[in-house]
């Protein structure tokens, strides 16, 4: 589907939408501050419709939705049997419909999976990305757009994180947390209302910017996200996804068996961490670079950001046992540039440990 803003001055624009309109690092402060929205042309939506749809996905998925009050925004994720993420999706209901927003590149294997789990109940997944669209932004930002709302309720859903919900639990022993001050929400609109947004974009009247803004706000934030951060064996534990996508007492469902025990008698085998790259050179690390201590490889870079405040950043996963005071080297094509890691998930996570709170430092360090 071609993108409505590919004729804004200066958009850059490629398959998953506008990427940026001249100066990501500007628009990145913009959004950040409640005066633009980002259109998520990566993001699709799933419908799910039926009396049985909540406790159909309670009962298949890591989040608590039987109950789940229209408006009332979370999260979930399906996992396969040995507790590895296969599928996550932001969820809010509007007491007729459950809404799931979703990474593009997941939507048709996340429906194909629903479509073959319906079984005899009363539930009709759909895919609706056709009729509405997604847009970004601080909740204020958003207030400006005109929420679709086909059940009444307007479809606006608030990120719950960093918060620890209800049955989660939080790993990151940092205060305050990075993301504490991120105000992110995402609104459905229908597909007209976002070509009114983008006239009124091309006019000046309203001002949006790209994917790659929104992004840098996450990595910053260490917020996970299915495109960028899981693979083949990810733990929801070693993201730190608990906090928000998984609910340890809510019974059973696949995957639940392995979730428990790594959180009750275990330790998550990696762990994420956040890096500060060394920022005298011009070149990131592209997704999936190598992480090392010395010469031994330790991980991966799953997710990579020059930030306006903080330079050029990086989540990266790592196994259990990278000492916490290790510096770090990234592979670039240009060769390796030297990262501070700040804890994410510690070592010590798992087994209900109790960890510390640590302060963390609110500005980079420079590079040595």
């Amino acid at each position: 589907m071609a993108s409505p803003f590919a004729s804004l001055p200066g958009a850059v624009v490629d398959d998953s939408g506008l990427q940026h309109v001249g100066n990501p690092l500007i628009e990145q402060r913009a959004l950040s501050e409640g005066r633009a929205v980002v259109p998520l042309g990566d993001r699709a939506v799933l419908a799910v419709a039926g009396e049985d749809r909540l406790t159909w996905l309670d009962s298949l998925t890591s989040q608590a939705l039987a109950s789940l009050p229209p408006g009332v925004s979370t999260e979930l994720l399906v996992l396969d049997p040995q507790g590895h993420v296969e599928h996550a999706a932001s969820v809010l209901d509007d007491g007729e419909t459950t809404w799931l927003i979703v990474d593009r590149p997941d939507a048709q294997g996340l429906l194909t999976w629903l479509l073959r789990m319906r079984f005899r109940l009363r539930v009709a997944p759909r895919d609706a990305s056709d009729e509405y669209a997604v847009f970004g932004g601080t909740t204020a930002a958003l207030a400006a757009l005109a929420a679709a709302q086909p059940g009444g309720v307007p479809l606006v859903w608030t990120d719950p994180w960093p918060a620890v919900s209800t049955g989660g639990w939080g790993y990151a022993a940092v205060d305050p947390h990075p993301g504490a001050a991120r105000d992110w929400a995402e609104v459905l609109v229908k597909r007209v209302e976002e070509k009114r947004i983008a006239d009124a974009a091309a006019a000046g009247d309203l001002a949006v910017v790209g994917l790659s803004a929104a992004d840098a706000l996450r990595v910053a934030a260490w917020r996970p996200r299915w495109s960028a951060d899981v693979d083949e064996r990810v733990l929801p534990h070693e993201l730190d996804w608990l906090r928000t996508a998984v609910h340890l007492s809510k019974g059973c469902y696949r995957g639940q068996e392995t979730v428990a025990k790594v959180h009750n008698l275990g330790h998550p085998p990696r762990r994420l961490v956040a890096l500060q790259l060394d920022g005298s050179g011009s070149v990131l690390p592209e997704h999936g670079a190598a992480v090392r201590v010395g010469e031994d490889a330790v991980g991966a870079v799953t997710s990579v950001a020059l930030h306006f405040e903080e330079g050029p950043i990086a989540l990266a996963i790592v196994r259990r046992s990278t000492p916490v005071d290790a510096t770090l080297l990234v592979d670039t094509e240009d060769g390796p540039v030297t990262a501070a890691q700040e804890v994410v998930v510690p070592p010590e996570a798992g087994a209900t440990a109790n960890v510390p709170r640590l302060t963390r430092l609110s500005r980079r360090t420079p590079a040595k």
